[in-house]
């Protein structure tokens, strides 16, 4: 793995995804969408817990939908044009810092819509951000290994559903419980450090291990 490999392989994904714009804007239309049709739904008056739990939820599935055009969006052949030039490691680190920035963007947003139209119900914004930035990267390190493995089967969209959500449970309800102590005070406790050193281990191991595993995938 070296820098300039990776480098390169995140610029080329940023100039197509600039070229493309459609997965940009396809998640912004879903989730403007979606946080609309929850606005008519509460008619404005929607508690913090539900809040807490429509914000995720739309979060996890716009996270899914960009993440599973991370390995599709390109032709098999490009792949192996790929394999050729840098080392797997390089490719996976560089999706998976691609999708990052992808998901922070992606969550802010959503939380942007979400203040529009359901308020702002966060009274420890510092520990609900951390949470937030912790719960993005998490979501692109393991939907983009999934992406991975999924890109391999014809029905890859139905195997990386299947796949992510069971994957993907530990981040939400750790992040679920974050973003419910940020909706009751603002004081950062030994719980919240916690969960959140939790997360962030759940986001070394999963790099970690895409790092170590991808290659004998990307041999196939």
């Amino acid at each position: 793995m070296q820098v300039k490999e990776i480098r390169a392989l995140l610029n080329k994904d940023l100039q197509l995804e600039l070229k493309q714009k459609y997965s940009i804007n396809s998640i912004v239309l879903y989730v403007f969408s979606t946080v609309f049709v929850a606005y008519l739904s509460f008619q404005g008056d929607i508690e913090p817990r539900s809040w807490n739990v429509m914000f995720w939820i739309i979060l996890l599935f716009a996270a899914v939908n960009a993440a599973s055009k991370s390995f599709v969006q390109e032709h098999p052949s490009r792949h192996l044009y790929y394999y050729t030039l840098a080392a797997p490691q390089s490719v996976i680190i560089a999706k998976i810092i691609y999708n990052s920035i992808l998901m922070v963007l992606i969550a802010v947003v959503t939380f942007v819509i979400f203040q529009l139209f359901l308020g702002n119900l966060i009274i420890g914004t510092a520990l609900f951000i951390v949470g937030l930035i912790l719960g993005a990267l998490g979501f692109a390190s393991t939907l983009t290994m999934v992406a991975a493995i999924s890109s391999r089967s014809d029905n890859n969209f139905a195997l990386m559903a299947i796949l992510s959500f069971p994957l993907m449970l530990p981040f939400l309800l750790s992040l679920m419980k974050i973003s419910n102590i940020a909706l009751k005070t603002s004081t950062i406790d030994l719980e919240a450090l916690q969960l959140l050193g939790f997360v962030f281990g759940l986001n070394i191991i999963v790099i970690m291990l895409s790092y170590i595993l991808f290659p004998y995938l990307w041999r196939d």
